[in-house]
């Protein structure tokens, strides 16, 4: 099973009113688990004058530092190549897939033989996977922002100075992995000793055990006699006839 974990930082908090992405990271996981793959692009927002404070203080980007970065038409292929057919995991989806589907409109208007290009059309809600219902659903009345989950679940975000999309889509696959019942569901057992495993799927064929050690030599002549003259006084015993 493979998921893609997603992020964007956008200029503000509007599409509709021309706020664009800015940048989108995401990560990918097979059964739960991270292969460490990753897609990472900055985007031209097209934007007149500078980032808005608010937005800047979020995330540190400048349009000047964007200037020079591809318009989110030219990333598409690549970003849609990416997902492919997988889930994708977002914290407050209704967000990021408002900025994308606005993107990917964008494209129809400005470029329509692009647009029929594109393998979708649109973010399908059916394909997304929302943390943030999961975390409501499970927590109830309780804090469901990403940074309330990283403290639950005692997820490192020391380094997160700013929201980066990459980082930030890297630390949203550790907190869905612990929403969805722990890092590593239907995990099996390896190599908790060098050279020894449990795994559960092994035979559980009875083995014979070999001492190493001859048992026998530690005793005296006096001593194997007396075990011997004791024990063929039970009835039915194994060891001696």
């Amino acid at each position: 099973m493979r998921e893609v974990v997603l992020d964007t930082e956008t200029t503000g908090l509007n599409s509709e009113k021309g706020d664009r992405i800015i940048e989108i990271g995401a990560v990918e996981l097979i059964n739960h688990v991270s292969t460490g793959r990753a897609f990472h692009k900055y985007i031209n927002p097209q934007i007149i004058g500078e980032m808005p404070e608010e937005s800047y203080r979020v995330h540190g980007l400048t349009t000047d530092f964007l200037s020079d970065k591809p318009v989110f038409s030219e990333i598409v292929d690549e970003l849609f190549s990416f997902i492919g057919e997988s889930k994708i995991v977002i914290h407050n989806a209704k967000f990021d897939t408002k900025f994308l589907n606005d993107e990917i409109r964008r494209i129809q208007v400005d470029n329509p033989e692009k647009y029929y290009q594109l393998p979708y059309k649109e973010i399908d809600e059916k394909n997304i996977i929302d943390t943030l219902k999961i975390a409501k659903t499970l927590y109830p009345g309780k804090s469901a922002s990403l940074d309330s989950l990283c403290i639950k679940f005692g997820i490192d975000i020391t380094k997160r100075v700013k929201h980066d999309a990459l980082l930030d889509s890297r630390i949203l696959s550790e907190v869905y992995l612990e929403l969805v019942g722990g890092k590593q569901p239907g995990f099996i057992f390896e190599k908790t000793k060098k050279g020894n495993s449990l795994n559960f799927n092994k035979s559980t064929d009875k083995k014979v055990f070999t001492r190493k050690e001859n048992l026998s030599d530690r005793l005296t002549a006096k001593e194997r006699s007396d075990h011997r003259d004791f024990v063929s006084k039970i009835n039915n015993n194994f060891w001696y006839k």
